[in-house]
């Protein structure tokens, strides 16, 4: 089947230009000026961007915590992603049974994802503990495409400072990143106790319980830990506040091996959401949480000086019913997530490229070229060159949109996001040169999407 998109402005990490682009089996084939197909389905584009379909690095569906499960699995998440413009999502596989191999959530996950994802998909392996089993598995999971691997510093699976440094040089010796939630975990934990013994159990003491410090404290150590690794490539997942960021600048300046992501949530929420009443603040329980007013405007000057190499979601969804069931009372027993997957290429073009915070360029290299290239998906994804995919995210920059949780596909209750108007909005998604989705409708079937085998780092 040939596709042939008509009369776009295509825009890459790099260029903008005007001409036509032929699809051929799920491929990019032709990029010219004035081409045309004697069979197959032209589509014009007139007005239109034609940018990379968008790569969202960090999901977590089919999320099981104990006490709940996240309300996206692989079809509801990947149907919302799709339908926000992206094409590719590395999902961070959640935790497995005590002493479980690598492998046990690598094949569960696979086998959810496998009959229900709708767009191509990878995971990044998650580390509960190390052995010298698990040192040697990890040989085996790259080879099986899994590049990256994801380590806590807090929760109940963290990890010891010795341990990480294991794990660093290890997956730095195989070509794979180390991934890491930086957060201080014995300052969080005597905060939070200190808390809830004065009886000071409001949303907003979930933000208190988990100060900026926290986050700088734990970057400072995994970016020691890097370079004593022999700078071992670390990527600190959603990155929430200024000094972090700050922690991360210095670092690069000294040619630290180190890449930071930060969350639409972080550039366009601040900590006063938990002041909501009716425990409405409890929608926004995530962490690291969100900080005060002045970190959004900080994180997105990290974004356009390029301190900050990828915008992705932390997309975890657990319904508001649920998150007020079980942490009214005591915000420590409330599910940590919120949705945004659908949303998160919206909010980044509008708020970042419309109102002239980075560039339009830059604006697809965070979503789409920056994150193929740091988790081995480039060039076949992220980029619009002959023998790419033909994955594309099609934006309409006069379409305007307030975004409302009753049109958004998320399987979730609410979006944080609830009453923002936009300019500019995706409205095609195309992956593998099949259109998936049209002016908001799925039109693609369940099972499409395959799993991504990535290259090393």
């Amino acid at each position: 089947m040939k596709l042939l998109l008509k009369n776009g402005t295509i825009v890459t990490s790099g260029k903008v230009f005007k001409e036509d682009i032929l699809v051929e089996n799920g491929v990019i084939s032709k990029i010219g000026k004035n081409l045309s197909i004697d069979s197959g389905q032209a589509v014009d584009l007139h007005g239109q961007y034609i940018m990379p379909g968008g790569i969202d690095v960090h999901t977590h569906f089919n999320l099981d915590i104990g006490i709940a499960v996240a309300k996206d699995d692989f079809y509801t998440g990947t149907v919302a992603a799709a339908c926000g413009g992206t094409t590719t999502i590395i999902d961070h596989m959640g935790f497995g049974p005590k002493g479980c191999t690598l492998h046990h959530q690598l094949d569960k996950y696979k086998a959810d994802a496998e009959t229900d994802a709708v767009i191509d998909y990878s995971f990044h392996g998650v580390i509960q503990h190390i052995n010298d089993e698990i040192l040697d598995e990890m040989d085996s999971m790259v080879e099986d495409g899994i590049t990256s691997f994801k380590g806590y510093m807090t929760y109940d699976y963290k990890l010891q400072d010795k341990n990480m440094k294991v794990i660093m040089e290890k997956l730095s010796s195989l070509g794979a990143m180390t991934t890491v939630h930086a957060e201080a975990h014995d300052e969080i934990q005597e905060l939070r106790k200190k808390y809830i013994e004065d009886g000071k159990v409001e949303p907003i003491y979930h933000a208190k319980s988990r100060p900026v410090k926290a986050e700088v404290e734990a970057i400072e150590r995994m970016i020691k830990m890097s370079k004593e690794a022999g700078e071992a490539p670390l990527y600190i997942v959603h990155l929430s506040s200024g000094d972090g960021l700050d922690v991360i600048k210095k670092a690069r300046a000294e040619g630290r091996n180190i890449y930071a992501e930060t969350c639409p949530q972080y550039l366009f929420l601040n900590e006063d959401k938990y002041l909501e009443d009716k425990y409405r603040g409890l929608k926004y329980i995530m962490s690291p949480p969100l900080r005060e007013k002045n970190n959004n405007k900080r994180l997105w000057k990290g974004i356009a000086e390029g301190y900050i190499q990828t915008v992705a979601t932390d997309h975890c969804p657990f319904d508001f019913k649920l998150k007020k069931e079980l942490g009214s009372k005591d915000f420590t027993k409330c599910p940590n997530g919120a949705p945004g997957v659908e949303t998160r290429i919206a909010l980044m073009y509008s708020e970042g490229v419309t109102k002239k915070r980075i560039s339009i360029t830059k604006f697809v290299d965070v979503v789409s070229t920056t994150p193929a290239k740091l988790f081995g998906l480039y060039p076949k994804k992220g980029e619009i060159i002959l023998g790419a995919d033909a994955d594309f995210m099609i934006i309409d920059p006069k379409k305007k949109m307030t975004i409302e949780h009753k049109n958004l596909h998320e399987n979730v209750d609410y979006t944080p996001y609830e009453g923002i108007d936009l300019v500019g909005y995706p409205t095609m998604t195309i992956s593998n040169g099949e259109i998936i989705v049209k002016n908001g409708k799925f039109l693609g079937k369940k099972g499409r999407g395959k799993f991504i085998k990535r290259n090393r780092f």
